[in-house]
């Protein structure tokens, strides 16, 4: 699975290099280093809402204190998925 999170200016505000950590944390946390490849991306232009975070080409957004449930609730589901299809 590729993660890319937005680091341009207004990304970096909302807390890019946050977001970033915790999920490095997570992954490593929780072993999933081999099954997830994490990205830092300059502008993805969808910086409304929060941190743009894209995950196999489809776009979410994230701020460091929704991070954790996005992993728990969008990440790990969808690389369940992934290990279910391989």
């Amino acid at each position: 699975m590729i993660i890319e999170i937005c680091i341009g200016s207004s990304c970096h505000i909302k807390g890019a290099y946050n977001i970033i950590q915790t999920l490095q944390h997570l992954i490593e946390e929780r072993g999933l280093y081999d099954s997830v490849d994490l990205k830092a991306a300059f502008c993805m232009r969808r910086c409304e809402q929060g941190v743009s975070v894209s995950i196999n080409n489809e776009n979410y957004s994230v701020s460091p204190e929704t991070v954790i449930d996005f992993f728990d609730n969008t990440i790990v589901p969808l690389l369940n998925e992934e290990m279910k299809n391989s």
